[in-house]
Parts: C-alpha cells; sequence; structure tokens
C-alpha cells in the first residue's frame, strides 16, 4: 500500500490551517509561554514549551480514543471541569502578575519558577482552549472506520510540527522583550498585561 494513501487529502489542508491558526493565537499557553519567556529566558522555558506540546498530543490522542466519551456519559463532568479550569486559570494569572521581575526580587512579589515539562503537560486537561482544539481535530479530520488510526497519527504529527513552532515564537517573543523591558516597572507592566490576557480568555470560555 502506497505511503499515506488511506489519507483523505481533502482533509489534509484544511487540517494544518486548523492547527495553524489555533496554535498561533492568543490563548492559556500562548500567554504564559509568553510571560515565561520574558520572566525566565528561552533556555528555562524549554520544558515548559516541550511540555505543552507533548501534553496536548497526549491528550489529543487519548481524546481521539475515546476520552469524550466520557462528557457524554456523564454530561455534569463538562461544567465542573470548565469551572475548575477557570479556578485554576485564575490562580496561573495572579501568579505571573506578581512575578518579580528577572534578577530583581521585589519585596512581596511571589518568587515564580518556569513550569515544569510534567506542569506543562498536565496544564492541558484544565486548559479550555486545548479542550476546543482537540476535540475539533478529531470531530473534524479524525474520521471513523479504517482510515481512523493513520488519521489520528496524521493529526499528531501536525500537532508537533506546526504546533511547536507556533509555540516556540511565543516563549522567543517574550524572551527578546527582555532586551527592551529593563525597568522592573515595565516587567511588571507586561506580567499585568499577560495576566489580563489570560484573565480575558478565562471568561471567554465561560461564556
Amino acid at each position: 500500500m502506497p505511503l499515506f494513501s488511506w489519507m483523505q487529502p481533502a482533509l489534509l489542508g484544511p487540517l494544518v490551517l486548523f492547527t495553524f491558526i489555533s496554535s498561533i493565537t492568543p490563548g492559556p499557553n500562548n500567554t504564559m509561554l509568553a510571560a515565561s519567556g520574558l520572566n525566565f529566558g528561552l533556555r528555562r522555558t524549554w520544558p515548559h514549551v516541550w511540555g505543552v506540546n507533548m501534553g496536548f498530543i497526549a491528550m489529543l490522542v487519548l481524546i481521539g480514543l475515546g476520552m469524550g466519551a466520557v462528557f457524554t456519559r456523564y454530561p455534569w463532568l463538562h461544567p465542573l471541569l470548565k469551572y475548575v479550569s477557570a479556578a485554576y486559570l485564575l490562580f496561573l494569572a495572579w501568579k505571573i502578575a506578581n512575578a518579580a521581575p528577572p534578577q530583581q526580587p521585589v519585596e512581596g512579589a511571589a518568587q515564580s519558577r518556569p513550569l515544569t515539562f510534567w506542569q506543562a503537560a498536565l496544564f492541558q486537561w484544565v486548559n479550555p482552549k486545548a479542550w476546543v482544539m482537540t476535540t475539533g481535530m478529531v470531530s473534524a479530520y479524525v474520521p471513523s472506520g479504517e482510515a481512523f488510526w493513520g488519521h489520528l497519527g496524521l493529526a499528531a504529527l501536525i500537532a508537533m510540527a506546526v504546533g511547536m513552532p507556533c509555540i516556540i515564537v511565543w516563549a522567543a517573543f517574550g524572551s527578546a522583550l527582555r532586551r527592551w523591558l529593563h525597568r522592573p516597572r515595565m516587567i511588571r507592566a507586561f506580567n499585568w498585561t499577560m495576566a489580563a490576557l489570560l484573565v480575558l480568555s478565562i471568561g471567554l470560555s465561560l461564556v
């Protein structure tokens, strides 16, 4: 059988476009990566970057394998997860807003550390945007039948190849700002802006 002969060509382009737009636009992951890049630098943010990407791919595969059916059987889990996610995101927004400027601790500011690989990976399960992306990719671009496994694998591959560069851009953007945002007041203003965007994303997820 020729390589990718099972693939529906009409789905490939839309899947790549969907992944790119969803990955590059602002959301909890990208907001947190930009803040981490500014506060800790790109090198220390790499575990966070990899955790986001690998955690999202794992979530995508598990949703494709049927975890989404749990919400069909137990519909009360959906609103519960939504409000638990919102509460956790509010906590993260507070940590971002109160993060001390790099190498310049501020009295009373939270002495934060960059997210670890596992923290970033597990965060995907309380990230509303990750739920929208994974369920959208599976429902629209992973048809059932003999080609299911191939399409699910392709979706995971595209999530890696397309999604990874998009989130690196946000982390690099935050890291690049370290050259210009030297004053603690400017860094705090940036952190508060990122925290506000995170809170906005929470509000949109609850609508």
